[in-house]
């Protein structure tokens, strides 16, 4: 046997015996089933505005630390921005504790996450839903989703499954990050009518804002009386509001980030998830390996496993339109749907289809 092949099988039985167990997931000690594995490694996030119970992204990637401190003894903790003007010195407190690697969930974190890196070239940096491109420091790593794919699938429900014949999308802010939620739903529904010769039409508007819960129930109190039946989110803590209206109304919401059903099992008719929590865990993982990908943006989607719709989607949604999913995933996979993340490429997608 090779010692390239003993290497990884060594390699592979640690990570296996590496389990952890705590209770608040910031300080304590890896677990193994024979005692406690310490580690020196000091990883910590900082949150945008919409706080780590967002019941969305931010809350998503302290769970991806969580998990990672339970399987590699990891020391994990985060600072919570309550304002942009948080993040900066949010980031220097969290140097100043030493953190081997710190990381800033979501793009509007862009900046700051770039200041810290050159100001502090020995610790290491993450950056969720923003990428440098060629410019990205060598102490950073960045982590985009594919958000586009799951919302065209959660596009292509809510056009089958609206008995009105009209849909809506609540958006956070304005961006790349959002419009490619925005436009992936727009792209999913227009597909259904095309293969299933309806016209449903979809409602817009955005929040500006990713924590007023009540101005997102507005929104959506709105569109339900402009008709919509099911409204779609991508607005972080806005979404909250999103899914009260749809309680209140006994209408459909559809969630995002995580699996948002347990938010109101009656009324979350799916969700698009994009796995920020999976996407930080395997950074973490590889660092926690002696590897650390910086200088480099990682793009997650389907491919990946990194997004999908909810697997409590079989709850409302009938099977034989979760076989339809299935089958608009492998098309995605396989590139014979490239899905538009903008408005640019949404036109030329349109055009796809005449």
């Amino acid at each position: 046997m090779s010692k390239k092949i003993i290497a990884v099988l060594m390699i592979a039985v640690l990570a296996f015996s590496l389990v952890a167990c705590t209770d608040s997931g910031k300080s304590d000690e890896g677990k193994t089933d024979e005692g406690k594995v310490e580690s020196d490694l000091k990883v910590a996030m900082v949150t945008d505005v919409g706080g780590v119970n967002d019941q969305s992204f931010n809350q998503s990637a302290w769970e991806g630390l969580q998990q990672a401190e339970k399987d590699f003894g990891v020391k994990v903790s985060y600072q919570e921005s309550h304002q942009d003007a948080d993040f900066v010195p949010n980031l220097e407190t969290l140097v100043d504790a030493e953190n081997d690697m710190i990381w800033g969930i979501g793009f509007k974190l862009g900046d700051a996450i770039k200041e810290a890196a050159e100001k502090n070239p020995d610790t290491k940096y993450g950056i969720v839903d923003f990428s440098y491109g060629d410019k990205t420091p060598e102490n950073v790593v960045g982590v985009v989703f594919k958000a586009e794919q799951p919302s065209f699938l959660v596009g292509y429900i809510a056009a089958k499954m609206t008995e009105t014949g009209t849909v809506g999308f609540v958006g956070g802010m304005e961006g790349d990050v959002i419009w490619g939620f925005d436009y992936g739903f727009h792209a999913g529904v227009a597909y259904a009518n095309k293969v299933n010769g309806t016209d449903v039409k979809v409602l817009r508007q955005y929040a500006e804002s990713f924590n007023d819960a009540a101005k997102g129930k507005a929104i959506t109190n709105s569109m339900y009386q402009q008709g919509a039946d099911i409204v779609f989110h991508a607005a972080g803590g806005v979404g909250d509001g999103v899914i009260e209206a749809a309680k209140e109304q006994g209408k459909w919401a559809i969630g995002v980030d995580r699996d948002q059903n347990y938010m109101a099992p009656d009324n979350v008719l799916t969700s698009a998830m994009k796995r920020v929590d999976q996407g930080i865990y395997l950074i973490v993982k590889d660092l926690a390996d002696g590897k650390f990908t910086g200088g480099e943006t990682v793009v997650l989607g389907l491919k990946e496993g990194a997004v999908d719709i909810a697997p409590t989607s079989d709850k409302h949604v009938p099977k034989e339109i979760l076989d339809e999913v299935e089958g608009l995933k492998k098309d995605i996979i396989d590139e014979k749907i490239v899905v538009p993340v903008n408005e640019k490429t949404f036109e030329e997608y349109l055009e796809t289809l005449e």
